[in-house]
């Protein structure tokens, strides 16, 4: 067995950064940057009004209040032609480009108008309530950098540098292969001994969250014939994920075909609870991470292992998960293996405690988590009240 540190590494280690496509602005949400995004333009382009009021020349603000003549009105999209005359006030709109000349809004909340005639109410403030020339980012500046996830406001952000088109990592087409006789596809009735593939759509579920293909390889029943087929019909994709199948059991034929194939074995186990049996190798063409069975155990490890997989793939800057919570409950000394146990937040302490049963095939249980608390090998007794590390599950 391996640390979970360490096999992370060996599958990050082990994948390449794909190819890059150009796509346009519509389908780039969520996509990660294959290039950086440096902007075309300046925003704001010009002195911008940050307020509804009235633009004035600061110097003009010397008595408090000072009633002054309207001379004119600029609104968003429609600059005043004409730069301010001392001793005058212009109608602003939020958004509007500052008249030459003017360098402060007074807002309209300050202001009284009488006709053609604006009293005002404040202090001189050179560029308040002002959004200065550039403000936001100049010409030629790095706005996103190669690596970074196309979130709404880093798309808005990209949009606003004047950019039509983005390059972006191809998405990886990742094979799901479930595995064993006992399981049934979902909708089936389960016969005698037999269980619904539940595993197979949530390790989809996620890959496609993440931002991969995922492909659906069906399920290889048990015998040597049947595995090596769908690992034959799974060399086009760019990893393949594998789910049960990899223990020493006598009907057990996946890492048995696998080294047939040629396969070369990164990591056989990881010391890690839930999901010990854990794997990573590679056929000629392709990398292949065999899940466990359990349901939850198959669930953990693709947040902890696969996730970095499809990241790496994608050539996704990793950011860190982990963040400081409150433990609301008292957790027990852990054993030899790393430990993630499911958890909540607690809605009376705010805090966070273990939910319900740990046990690896209680999918009910993970269902209702919402976040993951690491336990490091051997690691002591914790009293509530302490501050540990938590993985919100988003």
């Amino acid at each position: 067995m391996i640390p979970l540190l360490e096999a992370i590494a060996r599958v990050r280690g082990q994948l390449p950064v794909l190819d890059s496509e150009t796509v346009g602005l519509a389908e780039a949400a969520g996509r990660v940057l294959a290039a950086p995004v440096r902007a075309q333009l300046t925003q704001p382009p010009f002195h911008a009004s940050a307020m509804d009021g009235y633009a004035v020349r600061s110097g003009d603000l010397g008595g408090n209040p000072v009633t002054l003549p309207l001379a004119g009105e600029a609104a968003a999209g429609h600059a005043l032609d004409q730069p301010i005359q001392p001793r005058t006030a212009v109608r602003i709109s939020t958004g509007a480009p500052l008249p030459e000349g003017a360098d402060q809004v007074v807002i309209q909340e300050n202001t009284d108008r009488r006709g053609e005639r604006i009293t005002l109410r404040d202090t001189p403030g050179p560029m308040r309530h002002v959004r200065p020339r550039g403000g936001d980012f100049e010409t030629g500046q790095t706005l996103l950098e190669t690596g970074d996830r196309l979130t709404p406001s880093r798309l808005a952000l990209a949009t606003a540098s004047g950019a039509s088109w983005l390059d972006v990592v191809r998405r990886p087409r990742i094979g799901v292969l479930a595995t064993g006789d006992e399981l049934v596809p979902p909708g089936a009735p389960p016969g005698p001994g037999q269980i619904i593939n539940t595993n197979a759509p949530a390790i989809m579920g996620l890959l496609a969250q993440w931002g991969a293909i995922p492909v659906d390889m069906g399920i290889a029943r048990d015998t040597p014939e049947a595995v090596r087929s769908a690992l034959d019909a799974a060399r086009d994709h760019d990893l393949l994920v594998t789910i049960g199948g990899a223990s020493v059991g006598d009907h057990d034929h996946l890492r048995h075909v696998f080294a047939e194939m040629g396969g070369t074995l990164h990591f056989e186990k990881i010391a890690l609870k839930p999901g010990k049996p854990t794997w990573f190798g590679h056929l000629p063409d392709l990398p292949v991470l065999g899940l466990p069975g359990n349901p939850v155990s198959a669930l953990v490890v693709a947040e902890l292992v696969l996730r970095p997989a499809v990241e790496t793939l994608l050539g996704e800057r990793p950011r860190p998960r982990l963040r400081r919570a409150l433990l609301s409950a008292d957790l027990p000394a852990n054993g030899a293996r790393e430990t993630w146990i499911r958890g909540r937040f607690d809605p009376e302490t705010g805090g966070v405690r273990p939910a319900g049963s740990q046990d690896s095939g209680m999918i009910s249980a993970l269902a209702r988590a919402e976040l993951l608390i690491p336990r490091a090998i051997e690691a002591p007794r914790i009293a509530a009240g302490e501050l540990i590390e938590i993985l919100v599950l988003d």
